[in-house]
């Protein structure tokens, strides 16, 4: 067996050998036809703009410079009919006849759009967010593009920063299993099926973590936190083959990433190993001249001696590099690299073989279709976490009388969350929508909308800023909040869904203040005062700080913004044709004052105690979260037995086994997220309190046990030392098992010398 693996290994790395030579030889021969300007015109990425949410700059004159040899790649560009008409141009009008790229923001579905990307990692499901990615990639396929700004991989802690919305939350380990996923979603087998995309990581790197949570912020970490905290998901994204990646707005070590050398070419390209194609974000090159490292042709020269390929919009390449050239600030070798990953970008999508391989007018039937609805209504119901459920409230009987309220409830637009660029949000169903199908009679709902997502005008124009998502009702709020109690007095049990607009997270959408409007809060305790059992659903696109509402909720089910099935998937878990399986994948501060707040933070010379005055503690809050990371509830229980452990120790060679049998111990039928914690007990640097290192969501029927085990080598407790050596340490480790980061059963392994 072991024979045929090599033989079949050696052919496959004899396969990827010569199509490399081929394609190295058809790139060089067609650049040695190229000229200079030709060369730089590949290195230019276009957007015709059409509303495009990511900056206020669009490429002017598009029609011309694609003509005139002067584009690489365009977005902004969707549909088969309008990306045919700008290849057009690209292989009928140019010398060379050189094929566009055309790409997109795809971060959460297509057309078909999903829950958020920090919703979908709450699911801890990597095989179905790989799915997700396939669906993605066939609807952008079948609309003309071939490459796709995705998957968003950094590490956040901080919730102010509004583009939490687009990553998988504050761990590393997890960041990574659901960045492989993703990329092997995107890119399939083969980058020639023409159902397949090209992926582009990003944000390299970084962004995760700015200065009081502001986008666009400086970012200042150790190389040591850098390595063990925020590099793992984009290293596994590499690792997986992604195509492409895409550097970050922020400084690191003090030099913005897009003119990073030591970042893209010294980590990315030498130690990782990476060989596709960098291109910058969104006038990040221009955006260095605001860093003051000098004007648009001194840091244009600066980002592709660093290594960078492509320039998203700016056109600094385009306007400046020619001069440099002359006045040997860059060198024909930095044109020529740069162009020919643009170039093998291209050829690795089929564009040469055919220009209009993802341009088929024909497959517009695989847009938007049944069967992937009927997907995103189920990956939406798996992100959901029910944080809280007092008395069994939730599910609710379908012969129960509901109040439905909130800003929310009836609510088509702030239903799909933020980044769904090409999604229309009415065609989304609202939750009212939702449960009028699944009750048994239409009477039993009856429907208020009780306050506005905020009354303050000024936020409300800031959520509005891609179309109506806080609307200011013309009733005062006096008048809604009564409307609101009075159904509520004569229901059985109130369904109350608040949070945030779409729009006020996500991109250049970070908030000082992350609890809930005052209008809702208001509406909150006005329903609790009812003594009616209360439901809260939460939409929102990151974490809240809910202390101020979650006592008198009977239940809390947090749905993020759950995408175009938001209303169906709503309904299927408060009726309970769903169980909940959802774990947080970002821990939940109990006050901002507290951010960031994260499981695995480090211990300190003086732990918490709370009888002694001079340890680490705030006088008011808990250390604590409100809801730690890996936090779930269920419909059912899980009983978890104590851990086993193969062996009491271990070599740097060898391996243990953890195990631990979970029983199912309600009575529904339910899955959980069995979840690994490592901790170092005594380490040469200061070790977190505890790491994620493995996790299995298994589905057990009520009544039903079964052994969960994992694996732990060397491989899982090694760490970037002071030294910058990747190394495992001998010495105690803890083994943590449980539902929860802060529900775990525990046991003691030696790693020998």
């Amino acid at each position: 067996m072991k024979k045929t693996l090599l033989i079949a290994a050696v052919f496959f790395s004899g396969q990827l050998i010569a199509q490399d030579a081929k394609m190295n030889a058809f790139i060089t021969g067609l650049m040695s036809k190229m000229t200079l300007e030709e060369k730089i015109g590949q290195l230019n990425l276009i957007t015709p703009g059409s509303g495009i949410p990511t900056g206020s700059v669009v490429s002017t004159d598009v029609e011309g410079k694609i003509k005139s040899g002067k584009v690489g790649g365009m977005f902004g560009v969707i549909g088969a009919e309008k990306v045919r008409q700008a290849q057009d141009m690209a292989v009928n009008s140019t010398r060379l006849k050189i094929p566009l790229m055309f790409g997109s923001d795809v971060i959460h579905g297509h057309k078909t759009i999903f829950p958020i990307p920090l919703g979908i990692s709450c699911s801890w499901d990597t095989a179905l967010i790989r799915q997700s990615a396939i669906v993605a990639a066939e609807e952008a396929t079948a609309d003309g593009l071939n490459w796709v700004f995705s998957p968003m991989v950094d590490v956040a802690r901080d919730p102010r920063w509004g583009r939490v919305s687009e990553g998988s939350g504050e761990d590393p380990f997890l960041g990574a299993q659901i960045a492989t996923a993703m990329v092997k979603g995107y890119q399939g087998t083969s980058l020639s099926d023409k159902k397949t995309v090209l992926a582009c990581v990003k944000h390299f790197a970084l962004y995760g973590a700015p200065e009081g949570g502001r986008d666009y912020n400086s970012v200042d970490i150790n190389r040591t936190r850098m390595f063990n905290d925020y590099l793992a998901p984009y290293k596994a994204a590499v690792d997986a083959g992604v195509a492409s990646v895409m550097t970050s707005f922020n400084d690191i070590d003090g030099v913005p990433a897009t003119g990073n050398k030591w970042l893209l070419t010294d980590l990315l390209r030498r130690d990782w190993k990476f060989n596709g194609m960098i291109v910058s974000d969104y006038t990040s090159v221009n955006e260095m001249v605001n860093h003051r490292l000098g004007n648009l042709q001194e840091v244009s020269a600066q980002s592709i001696r660093a290594g960078l390929d492509m320039d998203m919009v700016g056109e600094g390449f385009l306007t400046t590099l020619k001069k440099s050239l002359d006045e040997k600030k860059i060198t024909l070798a930095d044109i020529d690299r740069a162009c020919r990953k643009v170039l093998e970008a291209k050829y690795k999508a089929g564009l040469f073989e055919d220009p209009y391989r993802y341009i088929d007018e024909n497959r517009k039937n695989e847009i938007l279709t049944q069967s992937k609805r009927d997907f995103a209504r189920m990956i939406a119901a798996q992100s959901f976490v029910l944080l809280k459920n007092n008395a069994n409230a939730l599910p609710i009987k379908k012969t129960q009388r509901i109040a439905l309220v909130g800003p929310l409830a009836n609510d088509r637009s702030n239903m799909l969350g933020t980044w769904a660029v090409s999604g229309d949000p009415q065609l989304s169903v609202s939750v009212m929508e939702g449960l009028l199908k699944q009750t048994a009679s239409p009477v039993n709902i009856a429907y208020a909308k009780g306050a506005n997502i905020t009354d303050d005008p000024s936020l409300a124009k800031q959520a509005n800023v891609f179309g109506m998502r806080a609307e200011i009702d013309e009733r005062t709020p006096a008048a809604m909040l009564e409307e609101a109690v009075a159904i509520a007095r004569s229901s059985d049990v109130v369904v109350v869904v608040v949070g945030e607009a779409s729009e006020m997270s996500g991109e250049a959408a970070s908030r000082s203040d992350i609890t809930l409007p005052a209008s809702q809060v208001r509406l909150l305790h006005a329903l609790y005062a009812t003594g009616k059992p209360v439901v809260v659903v939460i939409m929102s696109g990151r974490p809240l700080a809910l202390t101020n509402i979650v006592d008198g909720a009977s239940a809390i089910l947090h749905t993020w913004h759950a995408g175009i099935e938001a209303g169906n998937a709503i309904a299927d878990a408060v009726y309970g044709a769903v169980n909940p399986s959802g774990k947080l994948s970002m821990s939940f501060p109990y006050s901002v004052g507290q951010v960031p707040v994260y499981y695995a933070q480090k211990t300190t010379g003086r732990p918490m105690d709370p009888n002694n005055k001079f340890s680490t503690k705030y006088m008011d809050v808990p250390n604590g979260p409100l809801f730690p990371f890996g936090h779930g509830l269920s419909y059912t229980q899980f009983t978890f037995s104590d851990v086993q452990l193969s062996a009491s120790s271990m070599t740097a060679a060898g391996a243990i086994t953890a195990s631990v049998t979970v029983t199912n111990s309600g009575f529904r039928d339910g899955a959980e997220v069995v979840q690994l914690y490592i901790e170092d007990k005594v380490r040469s640097i200061t070790p977190p309190s505890k790491e994620l290192k493995g996790f299995q969501k298994i589905m057990l029927k009520a009544g039903e046990s079964r052994t969960v085990r994992f694996t732990i080598d060397a491989s899982v407790l090694k760490f970037w030392n002071a030294d910058m050596k990747f190394v495992a340490e001998p010495g105690a480790f803890g083994v943590g098992i449980g539902g929860s980061s802060a529900d775990l059963k525990t046991a003691l392994f030696t790693l020998t010398k």
